[in-house]
């Protein structure tokens, strides 16, 4: 008897009825879709959330949703369809379940490791989910014609699927569940499925074996440390305490330090670029008073609580996209939350256009990652919706950090001084020379920055940072492209890591 009389039996009747087909199809494509967005989540702290990353993910499952749909018809024209499901569904939700350990495993590594290891974490699942559907099509097949309306009808619900997996994980799953938690329980899942198909086909005990074999591996994988306090909707966020101060706490968001704060001591600054900022901030308006300040980026909130402990009556408005972050600040902060502080959950580039004209005497710009940059918090347009809410001696005090040749650095300088009539740059000196990278601070205003004043305030923090204005930082730009809603290729310019990072 042929594979295809296996399954048929001698009247030529389907192999699997029409309702387990399309659950089959239907939950298999979905599944793609899930590893395919959750993979972006996961891979984030290692690579950025950067076009680049998201090119490769998509590429990937591409690939493998290719791959796996040739392979897939082939092997079912060649052996017992029938056979194939189990192994197929229980091995796709084995490699998922030890996906995050897998990656995180590999992070401990070479970045060549984990490049391979991010790659077999979306080839594998997506390659064997994808064979689902073309043997399932093969066992629903019972005639030539009917081959359009069963190839039809199983790609129309194979769509369906993947949109459901997408729209489900990017709206619901994400925001709420830890990353390590949805890829274990796909995983498990899968694995069970695999276990009925085992049980509904009849198949002989080595089969069952198989499938106990898979169904230990995917358990195996469920104690999966993730190294986060909260998985929120765009980080892993862990709050560390620092060792050396009692009182100090480290904001971590996707193994990166943020921010830092004393919460017993508003005016303690620990990393040098806020230090670098509060500089700015302190010669920007005479001692003490207080200012009208709007923050692109909560972290720990650490320069809207010094603002509110050193100038007394400031208002503070701070736009934050992640309300993991906020929620983890309220945590930390509790009843020292910084007095007349508007913390607002929303999209910075969407909250500039609700700025008043003329409203602001400071602006801080706090949202740029070391791996991930918002680029369109980059651009002209940008910049123009914040020069537009600044008074006329207002000033904006921007956190930049890039490595290399600064590529991203030398652009924004540059699209900040075709808005404001000056621009000071401030950094390590081994940083302006090009020899080392990291934070950079820059300084916009339409007036004259008191340049010397800030230098003097550095110096009594304790921090040796250099300058660069006029002519000197006109030949640092050179011939950087300014950015723009229509151009701004920052995840190019970019370079998130020093040569020393491995």
């Amino acid at each position: 008897m042929t594979s295809e009389q296996h399954d048929r039996g001698a009247t030529g009747q389907p192999g699997m009825g029409p309702w387990l087909a399309a659950v089959l199809v239907f939950g298999s494509s979905a599944a793609v879709l899930v590893v395919e967005l959750v993979a972006l989540r996961l891979l984030a702290p290692y690579f950025g959330l950067t076009l680049e990353t998201s090119t490769l993910v998509i590429g990937l499952a591409l690939a493998a949703i290719a791959a796996g749909t040739w392979a897939g018809g082939r092997t079912a024209d060649n052996i017992v369809p029938r056979r194939l499901l189990g192994p197929l569904l229980g091995i796709s939700g084995a490699s998922i379940a030890v996906t995050p350990s897998l990656v995180r495993w590999a992070a401990t590594g070479s970045p060549g490791l984990l490049l391979i290891a991010a790659t077999l974490s979306i080839l594998v699942p997506g390659a064997l989910l994808s064979a689902v559907s073309p043997v399932v099509i093969k066992l629903r097949l019972t005639s030539l014609r009917e081959t359009g309306t069963v190839v039809g009808h199983l790609s129309g619900v194979g769509t369906v699927g993947a949109i459901f997996g997408t729209v489900v994980t990017g709206f619901v799953l994400i925001s709420r569940v830890p990353v390590s938690v949805i890829m274990v329980g796909l995983g498990a899942l899968l694995v069970a499925t695999s276990l009925l198909v085992q049980v509904t086909g009849r198949r002989g005990r080595g089969d069952l074996v198989l499938g106990a074999v898979v169904a230990l591996g995917g358990l195996g994988a469920t104690v999966t440390p993730s190294g986060c306090d909260t998985e929120t909707t765009y980080h892993c966020l862990a709050v560390d305490t620092d060792p050396d101060r009692p009182t100090g706490r480290v904001l971590v968001l996707d193994g990166l330090r943020h921010s830092y704060v004393d919460v017993a001591d508003p005016t303690h600054l620990d990393f040098e670029y806020v230090r670098a900022m509060a500089s700015v901030i302190d010669v920007a308006r005479p001692e003490g008073e207080p200012v009208d300040a709007y923050y692109l980026g909560a972290g720990g909130l650490t320069l809207p609580r010094y603002v509110a402990a050193t100038r007394a009556g400031s208002a503070n408005r701070v736009s934050e996209i992640d309300a993991g972050v906020v929620e983890a600040d309220r945590d930390l902060l509790g009843d020292e939350f910084p007095a007349r502080t508007d913390l607002r959950v929303e999209d910075g580039r969407l909250a500039i256009d609700d700025l008043d004209p003329s409203s602001l005497d400071l602006v801080v710009g706090d949202a740029f990652g070391g791996v991930s940059v918002p680029w369109h918090l980059t651009t002209r347009e940008a910049q123009e919706g914040l020069h537009a809410a600044l008074r006329d001696d207002g000033v904006h005090v921007t956190n930049v950090i890039d490595h290399g040749p600064l590529d991203f650095a030398r652009a924004y300088v540059r699209t900040a001084s075709e808005v404001f009539g000056e621009v000071v740059l401030l950094a390590d000196p081994a940083t302006l020379a090009g020899e080392d990278g990291g934070n950079l601070v820059v300084v916009a205003s339409d007036t004259a920055v008191d340049l010397a004043g800030v230098m003097q305030a550095n110096e009594d923090r304790d921090l040796g940072w250099a300058a660069l204005s006029g002519a000197d930082l006109e030949d640092w730009m050179a011939d950087a492209p300014v950015l723009t809603d229509d151009y701004a290729p920052v995840d190019q310019l970019l370079t998130p890591y020093g040569s020393s990072a491995g």
